[in-house]
């Protein structure tokens, strides 16, 4: 696929970074002679990644079950097999939409695609769930799928590596021009908290309370090359950032820079990887039409001639611990004034100044939703809740399951 919200793979991708020295140039590593190569999209077109934790019916636990789904996948239901692809861990599925220019397509195809995979789950024993962490897995008990770039990961991070047993949503949006990415990319940082605290869904890990609302955001910024992106002002310094990172061998393809808001190259999108993973369809589409209104908003106002507005990247790092650490609590820093509140009233006001542009895009009703969202809690609220009525991690597992099973059917 040519451009597009494309359906990006999580790190690791099978396709590499799209780098080409200058016509009649040679090969040697010269910093001017180096290009990253942008595949513009249309506009505001999106693709969405979902990562689906796999459980045994029984125990609630994580299971190995990976690999026997991708083989029912090839058998009985081939037109998926670009839709619902492995992951890291034996235990994840992953869905991949198409590109869509609206957020309702987006629910269309997912679940369509979460329909093909329960009718194979079912015969398996095996339970879908959606959240950044399973409440009592251990990741020692996980096994790594045998494929070299992850278990290239493994052995370089070692302990960290072997930790990562958590779970994630990825949403593309398209960007029709090169020069609009990273200005995007360094104004999307400013909303790290808000997607942070409304997807937060890994409040327990390995069978303890945290004490955060997201400890999966905590974990993976372990890895290298993972956590909150650099903010560069021009493409040529995105360029030789790739090109250093190559040439000293900390990645070896583009899609190993695992930051939480990305450009992706290949597909010419912005990737937004802040948020845990979401029970609830709901959920994920009312993340996504916030991404997209604010992707679409931000290209618009840079048509205008507009600057966005930055913060520094201190800043920066206090919202994104703040927000994983107290969720709809955290008191979050708004501008480059260190004006400050309470992280719901910064969402509330966002929502409401979106409007105009939901109403553009199609996705006023999905957009609204956040609002219901908070009043009933979001995950990690409700997961706190069932913990506290059951007293049991599985209850708190059993819940999630529930979520997502009534969420699409």
């Amino acid at each position: 696929m040519t451009g597009g919200a494309a359906s990006a793979r999580e790190c690791g991708a099978s396709h590499g970074p799209n780098i080409a020295a200058k016509s009649g140039e040679t090969s040697a590593r010269v910093y001017d002679r180096i290009m990253v190569d942008f595949a513009r999209s249309p506009r505001s077109t999106l693709g969405v990644e979902w990562e689906l934790a796999l459980l045994d019916s029984r125990s609630l636990d994580l299971t190995p079950a990976a690999e026997t789904l991708l083989a029912d996948v090839a058998e009985h239901a081939p037109a998926f097999e670009k839709k619902i692809v492995g992951e890291m861990l034996t235990n994840t599925i992953e869905l991949v939409t198409d590109v869509h220019e609206q957020v309702f397509t987006v629910a269309e195809d997912l679940a369509t695609s979460i329909g093909a995979l329960r009718k194979l789950t079912e015969h398996r024993g095996v339970e879908l769930m959606s959240a950044g962490t399973h409440p009592f897995a251990q990741w020692q008990s996980q096994e790594v799928r045998a494929k070299d770039r992850y278990l290239e990961l493994v052995d370089r991070t070692q302990w960290w590596g072997r930790n990562m047993l958590i779970f994630g949503v990825h949403v593309h949006v398209g960007i029709d021009s090169r020069d609009k990415v990273l200005p995007i990319v360094n104004a999307l940082l400013a909303y790290v908290p808000h997607l942070q605290a409304l997807s937060a869904s890994s409040p327990f890990w390995g069978g303890t309370d945290t004490g955060y609302a997201s400890n999966r955001a905590m974990m993976f910024q372990q890895l290298p090359t993972a956590g909150l992106p650099f903010q560069f002002d021009e493409w040529a310094d995105y360029e030789k950032y790739v090109d250093d990172m190559l040439t000293t061998g900390i990645i070896d393809t583009i899609n190993e820079i695992r930051w939480d808001i990305r450009p992706a190259p290949h597909w010419g999108t912005v990737e937004v990887r802040v948020c845990d993973g979401l029970p609830t369809l709901e959920e994920i589409l009312a993340v996504t039409a916030f991404i997209q209104c604010l992707v679409d908003d931000m290209s618009a106002r840079l048509d205008a001639g507009e600057t966005l507005p930055t913060m520094p990247d201190w800043f920066h790092n206090e919202n994104k611990w703040r927000a994983a650490r107290y969720g709809m609590d955290a008191i979050i820093i708004e501008n480059a004034a260190a004006d400050e509140r309470l992280v719901t009233e910064c969402l509330a006001d966002e929502i409401e100044r979106l409007m105009p542009v939901a109403e553009r895009l199609g996705c006023v009703e999905e957009l609204r939703s956040i609002t219901s969202i908070i009043d009933r809690g979001v995950p990690y609220q409700r997961l706190k809740r069932v913990l506290a009525q059951t007293g049991s991690l599985t209850e708190v597992t059993r819940s999630l399951i529930g979520d997502l099973r009534s969420s699409y059917s």
